[in-house]
């Protein structure tokens, strides 16, 4: 039996098309870029290889303050739906992501791009993005630290042929078996908190649309933009402080109702109940 998703589709201004692309951040079909102050994308600093094809990582420097989003391109033909993860957490429902086919997502139209600025928070309504100390951080909130400071994008092609794409941006889908935002053990909680995460920022007008979107089963490409702040990548030689760039290292992250991200919970009311 086909399995349809209701999909919610943010209607996003379309971007001029003189916008730059970095070559390094795409994958086949998709690209994608961290946007940050003056509507410039980061530096990226890709890791020299990776074993496995269709699987794209690379470092960021963050900036504490500092808002950021998130904009992906599709480049083919097709429909294609991306479930975005930040900090481990979908940006659409603010559940625990495993970047699966089942999550909500967005929804790109044929040679579409789209900016994604922050957690969604209601069908016309975003909270922004922003880089701090993880013990601020939207996941921080919820005690989960299992994916802190990275910023992950799975692409799905349809299964099925679909009518011609109207007008309307990404979209997210609502899948049966996604859990609310529930809670990593507290475990490296106490070590992490100075790491940096992101934000739950101020609320922002974003008007979205539900469409039909039936993705295949395993993502055909996956980005991993793992961020840290500059001393961070200094002395882990990602960056040569002295003012050159070096190769990183190799290194493995771990992949890791019609709810939308809830605000986060007040720590002296926070009993690590299920968000309704």
């Amino acid at each position: 039996m086909k399995r349809w998703q209701a999909v919610l589709a943010a209607l996003l201004a379309v971007l001029s098309p003189a916008a730059v692309w970095a070559e390094r951040s795409g994958v086949g079909d998709v690209e994608v870029e961290v946007i940050g102050h003056g509507g410039r994308s980061l530096p990226e600093y890709p890791l020299r290889r990776e074993d496995r094809p269709g699987i794209y990582k690379a470092y960021l420097e963050a900036k504490r303050g500092q808002n950021y989003s998130i904009r992906i391109r599709n480049r083919s033909n097709q429909r294609v739906g991306v479930v975005v993860a930040v900090d481990g957490r979908n940006i659409i429902s603010g559940a625990r992501s495993e970047l699966r086919s089942d999550e909500r997502m967005y929804v790109l139209g044929p040679y579409q791009q789209e900016t994604y600025e922050g957690w969604r928070t209601g069908k016309n309504r975003v909270n922004r993005f922003y880089f701090t100390d993880a013990g601020d951080s939207y996941s921080g909130a919820w005690g989960d630290y299992s994916a802190m400071g990275v910023i992950a994008v799975a692409a799905f092609r349809e299964n099925a042929p679909y009518e011609p794409w109207g007008q309307g941006g990404s979209g997210y889908n609502n899948q049966r078996g996604l859990r609310p935002p529930t809670e990593a053990a507290p475990s490296a909680e106490a070590s992490r908190k100075s790491e940096p995460g992101t934000g739950y920022g101020e609320s922002e007008w974003s008007p979205s649309k539900r469409v039909e979107f039936d993705p295949e089963r395993r993502p055909f490409v996956q980005f991993f933009l793992k961020y840290a702040w500059r001393e961070t990548l200094c002395r882990q030689g990602v960056i040569d402080c002295d003012g050159g760039v070096r190769p990183p290292r190799h290194r493995l992250w771990d992949e890791e109702n019609d709810r939308f991200a809830p605000p986060p919970p007040r720590p002296e009311r926070y009993d690590g109940e299920d968000w309704r």
